[in-house]
């Protein structure tokens, strides 16, 4: 006599069936379709496996939950620290082509890591001649990072 499931099941209108998975789905924590599917079993007769998995494969949360890479509590982001003044340099090429300056059509951002202090200059090119040549003109006058990098690829690499 107990194995049987004697509790009273419901047939849900149309209209209600939305709310009944959204309601069922949140009560165990959006843990998937078969859980969400035993859940709503429990109390309703008529909802489908079909409608579940239509609810979840829109819902939000579950959308986000499934983005996240499975080891991301794993991953330690470490941050780069800098101590001082000119220990660390970062450059970058702003590409303006779409809205020129006269001849200049790139902008070099040269930005202290420690400080976060920018220098800025125009650039007519990106070639290897161009960049470097202002590089220097930054150096002579802050003195060279210890470091220097640029996140750039190949765009700082003499390609002639």
């Amino acid at each position: 006599q107990g194995l049987e499931d004697t509790s009273i099941k419901y047939y849900v209108p149309i209209n209600e069936v939305y709310d009944a998975i959204r309601i069922a789905h949140s009560n165990i924590g959006h843990r998937g379709i078969k859980y969400t599917l035993k859940e709503i079993k429990k109390k309703c007769a008529n909802v489908t496996e079909k409608q579940v998995k239509l609810f979840i494969s829109e819902c939000n949360e579950c959308k986000i939950k499934r983005a996240k890479p499975k080891n991301s509590s794993k991953l330690v982001v470490r941050p780069i620290i800098s101590n001082d003044f000119n220990s660390r340099g970062q450059v970058d090429l702003i590409d303006m082509q779409s809205s020129p300056d006269g001849k200049f059509k790139f902008i070099l951002n040269y930005q202290d890591h420690f400080t976060k202090f920018c220098i800025l200059r125009p650039l007519k090119s990106k070639t290897a001649a161009d960049v470097p040549y202002n590089l220097l003109d930054i150096f002579t006058t802050f003195r060279a990072p210890a470091i220097l990098q640029a996140d750039n690829g190949g765009e700082l690499v003499d390609t002639r």
